[in-house]
């Protein structure tokens, strides 16, 4: 009897996470129908070369089309054009900035143990 307790524990979890899996690929196919309503041709085809090439800021880019179209700011498909202009803008409020630091000290110290001899 206890065999068939444990038993059904990983049955359940196995359940619920194809559960899970299943909900989040009705998602990603309600949001990938919902985004070929929004853009033509051309943009979709440039939506999906940047999920290839950066996929965050692809992902950033379709948050931002269901967005507009939930609110209504969208009227007809957007043109590869429209595409473009939205990307320029979250790729302007993403942009990263790097900077490169010298520990001068460590780099010191190194060169100095390395002249001892």
């Amino acid at each position: 009897m206890e065999d068939q307790g444990a038993s059904t524990i990983p049955q359940q979890s196995q359940d619920a996470q194809n559960k899970a899996r299943q909900q989040a690929e009705n998602q990603e196919s309600a949001k990938n129908n919902m985004i070929s309503q929004i853009l033509d041709q051309a943009a979709m085809q440039r939506l999906s070369n940047l999920a290839v090439a950066k996929p965050e800021k692809a992902q950033m880019v379709e948050a931002a089309l269901i967005n507009m179209a939930r609110r209504g700011q969208l009227s007809g498909k957007m043109s590869d054009d429209g595409l473009k202009a939205l990307m320029e803008r979250v790729s302007a409020q993403t942009q990263k900035t790097t900077a490169v630091k010298f520990d001068r000290r460590r780099n010191e110290l190194d060169s100095d143990e390395e002249l001892d001899l």
